[in-house]
């Protein structure tokens, strides 16, 4: 990653407008109320709902119809995309001076008349800890993490910190069955060798970059991970494998949490 985005400019007036006079700022969170509630057991205020978007054209690539492959500039395409929404959801997290976002959510939209270009979207509620210690990142950023706020606080509890939200991509082309292979294949319940042997492979691939990308932060591990395969606008013969999930680091020696004095049951 690179510095930290410029906040657009409507972004950098609705984070100052929640600004009051006595120094109190209005909050708005995406949190549920137990989220909410046992975040704040944590030691931790919610400051804003904060977000990042990018309109990413997505362009085409070559594809052997009988050979299957990476398509490595498609992969390259959805790892950046990604990136850009997540480092200006940071930013907006960073200009309130939070230590971390919490329930980050990634969505991609296609909007109509734009077949060919994807919204990416992160957003997540910027906390900031009133126990102290040191939550940041080793660079200084605010930590990023998918857990629920009641995975959040039970995390916290065990003595353990997020690190980062961690992603691993991989868009693989499936080669087409050859013609004598699919009338073969009629009435027949068998497996399919190719098939499977190329969904494993790229399965693996995308655990295996969020795997050195936790392991590149210095992490303890990976929790909450989820394996993701979807198909967008590339044809039914190309497949994302997602990989994502918490990096998590033991708790630093340094920060004091409260007593745990509330437990709320988890939403249904």
């Amino acid at each position: 990653m690179t510095d930290t985005p410029t906040l657009p400019p409507a972004a950098a007036s609705r984070l100052a407008a929640s600004a009051r006079p006595d120094g109190r700022r209005l909050f708005t969170s995406d949190l549920t109320v137990n989220e909410f509630a046992l975040v704040r057991e944590c030691g931790f205020t919610p400051l804003a709902m904060v977000m990042g978007s990018v309109m990413y054209h997505i362009g085409l690539e070559a594809q052997r119809p009988r050979g299957s492959q990476e398509l490595e500039g498609l992969t390259n395409a959805m790892v950046e995309a990604r990136d850009l929404a997540l480092r200006r959801m940071e930013a907006e997290a960073d200009t309130l001076g939070a230590d971390g976002v919490l329930g980050v959510r990634l969505d991609m939209f296609s909007h109509a008349g734009a077949g060919d270009v994807m919204e990416f979207v992160a957003t997540g509620t910027a906390a900031k800890s009133s126990a102290g210690g040191s939550w940041r990142t080793a660079k200084g950023r605010p930590f990023t993490s998918d857990l629920s706020g009641q995975d959040f606080w039970t995390v916290v509890r065990t003595g353990h910190m997020p690190v980062s939200l961690v992603l691993g991509v991989c868009v693989y082309h499936i080669a087409h069955q050859t013609e004598r292979q699919a009338i073969g294949a009629i009435g027949q319940n068998a497996e399919l060798p190719s098939y499977t042997a190329v969904v494993f492979d790229g399965r693996e691939k995308s655990m295996g970059r969020m795997q050195r990308e936790a392991e590149s932060l210095r992490a303890d591990g990976v929790i909450g991970v989820r394996a993701v395969t979807s198909s967008h606008i590339w044809g039914e013969h190309a497949v994302e494998f997602l990989a994502a999930g918490t990096a998590v680091r033991s708790f630093p020696l340094d920060a004091t949490l409260p007593s745990p004095t509330l437990v709320l049951a988890a939403s249904p």
